[in-house]
């Protein structure tokens, strides 16, 4: 019974031996040399070596990291669905010491995707999307209309108050209407 019992164990240890050498053998997967590094998007005043990506900006820039030292990187930036025509920017970025910066960009708001290739590099693109979404600018009044705590369109001495009835129905809801005539040459309202 022993004889039996120890051929078996032999040819076991064969086969772990035989799997153990082709495991140490195996190629490991590793990234390609060259196709490293990151572009993150970053709102102007964020410091160029911070590694926070920002994915909602106004005014912003790309920062470049991580990659080999003497890399150039090809970058674009798009609308998020592509349109023709539409806003976009793009270039490229020089990396003597593997990291650097854009120039300041400020975009339309909406969705974009930046896309970026390191020039001889191996692998394919790579790519983020963002938004730009800027405030409100409260010097320019939201969808053309006047600005807040004016009480209405600015009055100059070309406007006349509407009086009547319609002036009555207009002051009862609290508004106050006002009417432009233009001046003739002869000085008469038209």
């Amino acid at each position: 019974m022993t004889t039996s019992v120890r051929p078996r164990r032999a040819a076991a240890l064969a086969v772990l031996a035989a799997a153990g050498s082709t495991l140490l053998v195996a190629p490991t997967a590793v990234a390609a040399p060259g196709d490293n590094g990151d572009i993150k998007v970053h709102s102007v005043g964020t410091a160029s070596d911070d590694p926070v990506n920002e994915p909602k900006v106004c005014n912003f820039y790309l920062a470049a990291f991580n990659f080999d030292p003497g890399q150039t990187v090809t970058w674009t930036v798009e609308t998020q669905p592509k349109v023709p025509g539409g806003p976009s920017e793009s270039g490229v970025l020089a990396l003597p010491t593997g990291a650097g910066k854009t120039k300041n960009m400020k975009l339309p708001d909406g969705t974009y995707k930046v896309t970026w290739k390191i020039v001889g590099g191996l692998g394919d693109d790579k790519h983020k999307v963002f938004k730009v979404d800027c405030p409100d600018d409260p010097a320019s009044p939201p969808n053309g209309g006047p600005p807040a705590g004016g009480g209405g369109l600015a009055r100059d001495d070309a406007f006349t108050p509407v009086a009547g009835a319609a002036g009555v129905g207009l002051a009862a809801i609290g508004g106050v209407a006002w009417l432009r005539f233009r001046r003739r040459a002869d000085g008469t309202a038209s």
